[in-house]
Formats: structure tokens, C-alpha cells, sequence
């Protein structure tokens, strides 16, 4: 017999979306006559597949070892996830029951885009069954995730939820933009005061590049990006932007396409000082960090204590570098509450 017992990553789905979740083999008949012949009950009762579980439900598996084996496949992403090498795992901005905010460097993608891929899902994973918060068998029914994108050469902060509540509720907050983010990003240009900028993004998936209008266009959508300088020096100016609207790449094209291109950028920057930054600073791509993160005012429920909790990440060392080369110093002590 398996006793299966409902934490709060099971809780709220069907009996048999569950249990079809553990048994990933077994065809919905089979569920359903163990069900119907009580070989699977609920809280000791006959079940018909259709109750929402709750947290401290007891689901219990009348069946062979045997049968229990045959009926599950091994979990892809334990294996994916111990292949990992743990030296290269993000930093670690913040982590609590709920949640993890990791600093993600460039280079990393925050989800497979294929099959081979190893992205900073696969290092959660590792890190969290390693340390003993999840486990093989609760893998089963849910898996910490990322609940939020970055470009695989933009760097900054990316949110991660442990449990279920958590990543359902911050995939709302960074859907409906009740959190903000907040980007450092070196561009090529002189610029004066905040300014607010509007446009119209249409993306090109062949591609993989997005084009920025003024007009409305069909497959466009509208885009608002704000900036604010920090300083300038020798035609480069530090700048901290804060997006609207969040579409793909929107930051890079937008900024782009008012002739203050990214440093670093290969895909809307300029080749030619690219090319020169590469050979001077070693810079090989868009020099983009996601370097501060605030919460909404008013988290529900379980989250409720990080409500306006604001969170920074300092950017990479490379970032700093080829700042430091055009004279522009950045520190700690720029990243905080007292700082930007």
C-alpha cells in the first residue's frame, strides 16, 4: 500500500488529475476501476476521480510495488537536474519557503528553448532537491519553476516559485505589472532627464528580431519603456529603465531605434563599435541587467509578507568593467535603498 498525503502543491486539482500525475503511465481506465473497486480511496472512502483535493488529504494506493513501478516513469527532469554541476549555480538574492530570486548571469537561458538545453530551471531543480526541499517522489506532482523571462545574455534578477501559491501568484503579479522591474544598461549616446518613450513592436519569429514603429501596424502591439540617465561619460550613458509594457527585446530595439543602441548589443547594437568595445573591454554581448525588483503593495495570501519588499542585484563583474573603461564607476553602494 502508498499513502500519498496532500501538501499545498497538490491541493485544489481533481483526485484523478493527481493521481494520473503519480501513476504518468496508467491509462484514465485503470484510474478509474482502481477507483471504482476502492483499490484507490480518499481519506479512507471510495473516490470517483472528480473530488478537488485539499491539503492533508490522504490518498491511499491499494496496489503492488510492483504495479506502482510499472505505471510510473522516471522523472526527466531529476535526471537533468543531478547532471548539473552545482559551481556554476546562480547566485542567490533572496529565499524563503516560497520563493527564490536568483541573480542570473548572461549566457544562461531562464527556460529550455530545446531538448538538450541545461537552463536555470534545471540548476533550481538541482539546487533544491540537493538541499532537501523537494524531493523525487514530490517532483511527481509539481516543480519549482521560473515566474519570470530574461534573454539569455540579459542578466538580473529572476523569481522563482518553491510551492505552488507561489508561482501562481507571482505569475499574476508579472502579468498584470502590479511588480516592477527595474534594468541597468550602458547605450551609446548622450541623454538628458527621464523620458517616456512609445511605440509599436511587431516580432519577426523567423528571426527572432522585433521591430519598433511609431504607427500601428497589423501583429504590432504598443510599447511604453521609461529611462532615467545615471551618469555619462566619453558618449556612454549609464541608464536605469523601467518598462511599461514588457514585450520581447523591447528594452534593446526601443532604445534602439532612438539611436541610443546598447553596448554590446550584436542584434540591434552597431557592429562596428561592438566590435571595438570587444577588443577594448572584452564585451560579447548586450550590456542589459535586471538589477532591482519590487513587490506590489498588496500580496495575497501566503505572500502577503513580502508586500512592497524591495529587492537588488549588483551587476556582473564584465558590466563593471567596461563601465570602469569609458570612466563610469559603478559599486555596492549603488544598489539599495540609499542608492539607485
Amino acid at each position: 500500500m502508498k499513502l500519498i498525503k496532500v501538501t499545498q502543491n497538490e491541493a485544489g486539482q481533481r483526485l484523478d488529475k493527481l493521481l494520473a500525475k503519480y501513476l504518468n503511465k496508467a491509462p484514465k481506465s485503470f484510474l478509474y476501476k482502481m477507483l471504482r473497486k476502492k483499490n484507490i480511496t480518499l481519506n479512507g472512502r471510495k473516490a470517483a476521480g472528480n473530488e478537488k483535493t485539499e491539503v492533508g488529504d490522504e490518498i491511499r494506493l491499494f496496489l503492488s510495488d510492483e504495479t506502482v513501478d510499472s505505471f510510473t516513469e522516471n522523472i526527466k527532469a531529476v535526471d537533468e537536474a543531478k547532471a548539473v554541476k552545482m559551481d556554476g549555480m546562480p547566485e542567490i538574492i533572496y529565499e524563503d519557503g516560497h520563493i527564490v530570486l536568483i541573480n542570473k548571469p548572461a549566457g544562461m537561458l531562464s527556460q529550455k528553448a530545446a531538448a538538450s538545453d541545461v537552463s536555470l530551471v534545471e540548476y533550481l531543480i538541482s539546487y533544491l532537491l540537493r538541499k532537501g526541499d523537494i524531493t523525487e517522489e514530490t517532483l511527481k506532482s509539481f516543480r519549482p519553476s521560473v515566474c519570470n523571462r530574461l534573454d539569455r545574455n540579459t542578466s538580473g534578477i529572476v523569481a522563482a516559485g518553491k510551492s505552488l501559491p507561489a508561482l501562481q501568484i507571482m505569475a499574476e503579479v508579472f502579468k498584470d505589472r502590479s511588480i516592477h522591474k527595474d534594468y541597468l544598461t550602458l547605450v551609446w549616446g548622450h541623454i538628458d532627464g527621464t523620458r517616456k518613450i512609445q511605440g509599436y513592436l511587431k516580432k519577426d519569429k523567423a528571426r527572432n528580431q522585433v521591430v519598433i514603429s511609431s504607427r500601428m501596424s497589423e501583429g504590432a502591439l504598443p510599447i511604453s519603456t521609461e529611462y532615467t540617465p545615471v551618469c555619462e561619460s566619453q558618449k556612454v550613458t549609464l541608464l536605469k529603465v523601467r518598462l511599461i509594457t514588457g514585450r520581447s527585446h523591447q528594452i534593446r530595439a526601443h532604445l534602439a531605434s532612438v539611436g541610443h543602441p546598447i553596448l554590446g548589443d550584436a542584434k540591434y547594437g552597431d557592429a562596428v563599435q561592438n566590435l571595438t568595445l570587444k577588443k577594448a573591454a572584452g564585451v560579447t554581448h548586450q550590456l542589459l541587467h535586471s538589477y532591482r525588483l519590487q513587490m506590489p503593495s498588496d500580496l495575497p495570501g501566503p505572500l502577503g509578507y513580502l508586500s512592497g519588499k524591495t529587492f537588488y542585484a549588483a551587476p556582473p563583474e564584465n558590466f563593471c568593467r567596461a563601465a570602469g573603461s569609458f570612466g563610469i564607476k559603478i559599486d555596492q553602494s549603488m544598489f539599495g535603498e540609499d542608492g539607485i
